[in-house]
């Protein structure tokens, strides 16, 4: 029996289609309110001069574009994101979320706009493990996570033994203070998509690398309030954008031609 997220995925696909198959809505320069962190390149993050930027930055700026919406961006740390956009604060939230029943149940996804593995990434001259069996197996290895996130369950049920509370991982606020801790040699390990992941990597130098298989593969949506009419919309802006290569594209800038640090 198919689950309650997978119908409404399924249910949404068929009226976006059906959207897309006419035209796409003019939403007459209406404004929407889109929270993000900005901490989780390449998908969005601030360059060096503090700028926004990124994957998802490019990809709402499209969707506003073809639907003739006006972009107000916020941000929040990620714990609080999930919960103010179930209780209508913002609009909109992208931080590269995984669209996960759990999270269903108080607010609405978008179509996924990407898949990813999850990934395991460590410094470029670790040695002491390779997979999660042999990082498991060593009680003095470390990793960081962010609490309610998909790198610390996977971290908790596919690595380690299934307790939340295990101290063998380092709860922290951001994934990018979960990266420092990795570089600094406070932690051994971190979880992560494989696009973020290799994003880190190519601009490291060699200072981190990923091992071992995936984790798990995860797709990724917008979050919006239960019942947004955004949703609709948003999602045939998405169907188009993924028809007419528009997403290739992006993945290409992000993925293949953007260096972190550049």
């Amino acid at each position: 029996m198919k689950s309650i997220l997978t119908l409404a995925v399924v249910a949404a696909g068929l009226a976006t289609q059906g959207m897309a198959a006419g035209h796409l809505p003019d939403m007459g320069g209406q404004e929407i309110v889109v929270v993000t962190e900005n901490a989780y390149p390449p998908l969005q993050f601030l360059d060096g001069d503090g700028n926004a930027i990124g994957w998802e930055y490019d990809a709402m700026a499209e969707i506003a574009k073809r639907l003739n919406l006006t972009v107000t961006y916020e941000n929040i740390s990620w714990d609080a994101m999930i919960p103010a956009v179930s209780e209508g604060q913002f609009d909109m939230g992208m931080t590269g979320i995984t669209i996960r029943e759990d999270r269903a149940e108080v607010v609405d996804f978008s179509q996924s706009y990407m898949t990813s593995q999850m990934v395991m990434m460590v410094r470029g001259d670790e040695e002491r493990f390779t997979d999660a069996a042999s990082f498991a197996a060593d009680p003095d290895l470390l990793m960081a996570a962010q609490p309610g996130t998909t790198p610390f369950y996977v971290g908790v049920y596919d690595v380690l033994d299934g307790d939340e509370a295990n101290p063998r991982i380092q709860l922290m606020e951001t994934f990018g203070a979960t990266v420092q801790a990795l570089i600094a040699g406070d932690v051994d390990l971190i979880l992560t998509d494989g696009t973020a992941g290799n994003g880190y990597v190519d601009a490291s130098d060699g200072g981190l690398k990923l091992i071992g298989e995936p984790l798990g593969t995860e797709d990724f949506g917008f979050i919006f309030p239960k019942g947004s009419a955004f949703v609709e919309p948003i999602n045939a802006a998405i169907a188009s954008m993924a028809e007419d290569g528009t997403l290739d594209a992006l993945n290409t800038r992000w993925f293949l031609e953007y260096k972190l640090g550049e």
